[in-house]
This record gives C-alpha cells, sequence and structure tokens, in this order.
C-alpha cells in the first residue's frame, strides 16, 4: 500500500481534484469554456514552475521568482511610460531577468551563500526595487499599450459552442512552448544530464570534472528569465503592473514542482510532473473559487499541499520504513 502511494500519490491526488469538481460542478466546471481559462490561470505559474525545475534538479531552489516577477512587469510598464515600443520593453525586462538570476548563481556557486538565504535577500532586493522604479503605484489604463493587453486576450481559435468561439489563450501556447523547450534541454541534452549528475551528487559531479560552478549559475539564470517572462505575462492578462502582482508565484511553484516529485518513478524532479503539479494546483483553485470558498482557505489548502508533496516526495527517494533501535 505505502508502495503504491509513494508511486502513484501524486496521480491519484489529481484524479481525486478533478472528479471532486467534476461531481460538485456538473455544469460548469468540465466544460470546454471552463478548461481553456483554467489553462490560462496556470499559464504564469506554469512557466515559473517549470524553470524553477531546473534549478530544483541540482538540490537548489529560488525563493526570489515572485519578486522578480512584479519586477518584471514593472520595469516594462515604466519603459512604456517613456515611449518604449513592446518589443523593446519585453527585451529589457527579461534582460532583468536573466540578470537577477544570474546575480542569485553568482551567490549560491561563486560566493557560496546558502540557496535558501542568497534568494531570500534578493526576494526582499527585487521588491524594494520593484516599489522604488513605480513608486509603489499600479500602472494601468493609457500607460498600458492596447495591444500588450490584447496578447493575453487572443489567441487561435479552436472551435465553437452554441455559437460562442473557443479561442486557445496566447498566454497558455507561451506556457506550452516554453515547458517543451525546457524538456528538451533537461531530457535529451548532455547540460541535462549534467544537472541531474550534480542533483545526485555535488562533489562527485565536480571530481568526474562537471563544470560545477558554470552549470549552477547558468540553472539560475534559466529561473530568472522564466519568472520575468511570468510577470510579463501577468501584466498583459491584467493589462496593469504593480510591484506585489507576483509575491504568489514562489510558494505555488515550489508546491508545482514537489508535488510533481511524487509522480515521477525516482522522485526527481521532471518538467511533465512539474506540469502535472500545477495542473493539480490550477484545477483546485478553480474548483474552490467556483464553489465561493475564501481565499485564505485556499491558501491554507496550498499549505497542507506542500507538506503532503514534500512528505510523499521523502517517501518516493527513501521509502518508508520503520527502523529498530
Amino acid at each position: 500500500m505505502t508502495g503504491m502511494i509513494r508511486r502513484f500519490g501524486g496521480l491519484l491526488g489529481m484524479v481525486a481534484v478533478i472528479a471532486f469538481f467534476a461531481i460538485n460542478l456538473p455544469e460548469t466546471f468540465l466544460t470546454a469554456r471552463n478548461l481553456l481559462n483554467i489553462s490560462q490561470q496556470i499559464s504564469m505559474l506554469a512557466v515559473v514552475a517549470v524553470t524553477m525545475t531546473v534549478v530544483m534538479v541540482m538540490g537548489d531552489f529560488d525563493l526570489s521568482v515572485g519578486a522578480m516577477a512584479s519586477l518584471a512587469g514593472v520595469v516594462a510598464a515604466m519603459l512604456f511610460l517613456q515611449g518604449w515600443s513592446i518589443p523593446a520593453a519585453l527585451a529589457v525586462a527579461i534582460g532583468v531577468g536573466l540578470v537577477g538570476g544570474l546575480f542569485n548563481g553568482v551567490m549560491v556557486s561563486l560566493v557560496g551563500i546558502l540557496p535558501f538565504v542568497a534568494t531570500l535577500a534578493t526576494l526582499t532586493v527585487f521588491s524594494g526595487l520593484a516599489f522604488m522604479i513605480s513608486d509603489g503605484r499600479t500602472i494601468f489604463g493609457r500607460d498600458i499599450p492596447e495591444a500588450f493587453g490584447e496578447f493575453a486576450r487572443g489567441g487561435p481559435v479552436i472551435g465553437s459552442i452554441d455559437e460562442r468561439v473557443l479561442v486557445l489563450p496566447n498566454l497558455t501556447l507561451v506556457a506550452i512552448v516554453v515547458a517543451f523547450l525546457v524538456w528538451v534541454v533537461l531530457e535529451q541534452t548532455s547540460y541535462g544530464r549534467r544537472l541531474y549528475a550534480i542533483g545526485g551528487n555535488r562533489e562527485a559531479a565536480r571530481l568526474a570534472g562537471l563544470p560545477v560552478v558554470w552549470l549552477r549559475l547558468s540553472a539560475f539564470a534559466f529561473t530568472g528569465i522564466g519568472a520575468a517572462m511570468a510577470g510579463l505575462m501577468y501584466a498583459s492578462r491584467v493589462a496593469s503592473a504593480n510591484p506585489t502582482q507576483g509575491d504568489g508565484l514562489m510558494l505555488t511553484a515550489i508546491a508545482a514542482v514537489f508535488l510533481g516529485m511524487t509522480i515521477t518513478r525516482d522522485g526527481q524532479p521532471r518538467v511533465l510532473a512539474t506540469l502535472a503539479g500545477v495542473v493539480i494546483l490550477g484545477v483546485l483553485d478553480n474548483g474552490l473559487t467556483q464553489m465561493r470558498v475564501d481565499s485564505y482557505v485556499r491558501e491554507v489548502l496550498v499549505g497542507a499541499i506542500i507538506l503532503l508533496a514534500v512528505g510523499l516526495s521523502a517517501l518516493s527517494r527513501h521509502g518508508f520504513s520503520l527502523r529498530r533501535r
């Protein structure tokens, strides 16, 4: 029984969550429109979580992704205010994510600060910068180019129901592309295999001649870029930017990765498994919202899910046994 929970706990959890809401919300939950809505809602989390997977493969993590998402959105919005074109503003914002990720990587891999301490500090730095740049206000309305907001609302038409057009959201497409690219990097390249080797035994990887410092630094750069992209996606979706809009991404991204680790056979972070964790959290949030459950109750559930996911992940890695002393 323990073995089955250890191996299939995440998948069983996903099926149970979907079945629960399908039974209790029969008229709205499993409709095509709601499923497409869920896909758009989780797109930002998916981008952060799959790029966070790159870091967690090595046994590291990044607490600053939410603050970086907010900072990137604010940077782009302020550049819009100054008359910059959309491509130029987005490029600079993503560059900010790259620089922030590299800074995290330098602090962790070169200076030797623990990832928890380093990224907790940069979380405060990035958040403070977002408040300084925006002067603590929300940037919206005419300050945001109409085409920027229209991107999130648009997408290719995939069908119609009752004369209503169904559109696959552009944000969903972005998340799919990012997830595919990260999957290729981690699962199909020597770079990805080296990251997994570092996660298995960092000292052994170093003695084997792997450039551990460079690999850790580059992985944090991946995560920084992903956080910046998520911040821009969120700003496009709500046609505004503020210095706190990415605050909820960090915990849910880590929860998604840990949930995914309960699905994989070896208990390692994997992109497809992380996406499954993202879906579980997205379905849970959507269903509870439709059932009008208060937001603070949802936060309690997310915290409980993180604890459950970490516990199941530990079981999948080490097994569960009662040792006699």
